[in-house]
């Protein structure tokens, strides 16, 4: 099973992007079965931070940080997690990931994702 994350790139202040993560090697049934989260590691940072979450049935949670400005969303039948990123600011630079788990409450520490994607890179300059 894999994760295959994409849409990262360089915007300016105040720009938006969308990114995509498909699941391979699940059945739909299966991808819509679990947590699936996007997480982010900014520069200089060892710890990996939760940015929004989307539990089995639909309920999405969000990091403080980008509550407001991004939008978690799923689409099973396409076994693809999306994240529209609205009012983009420096500090969101990072790169990114989504995860899976299979759990009922998606946790918001990435020691509770056992599944993950290679990461995409989003550069937000001033």
């Amino acid at each position: 099973v894999e994760l295959v994350e994409s849409g990262g790139g360089a915007v300016e202040d105040g720009g938006s992007l969308r990114l995509s993560c498909v699941g391979s090697g699940l059945p739909a049934s299966q991808f819509n079965g679990y947590c699936l989260a996007w997480f982010r590691q900014s520069p200089g940072k060892n710890q990996r931070e939760m940015v929004a979450t989307i539990s089995r049935l639909g309920t999405p949670g969000y990091g403080d940080s980008v509550k407001g400005r991004f939008t978690i969303s799923k689409d099973h039948t396409k076994k693809t997690l999306y994240l529209e990123m609205t009012r983009l600011k420096p500090e969101d630079t990072g790169i990114y990931y989504c995860a899976r788990e299979v759990r009922q409450v998606c946790l918001e520490a990435p020691g509770g994702y056992s599944s993950w994607g290679q990461g995409t890179q989003v550069t937000v300059s001033s």
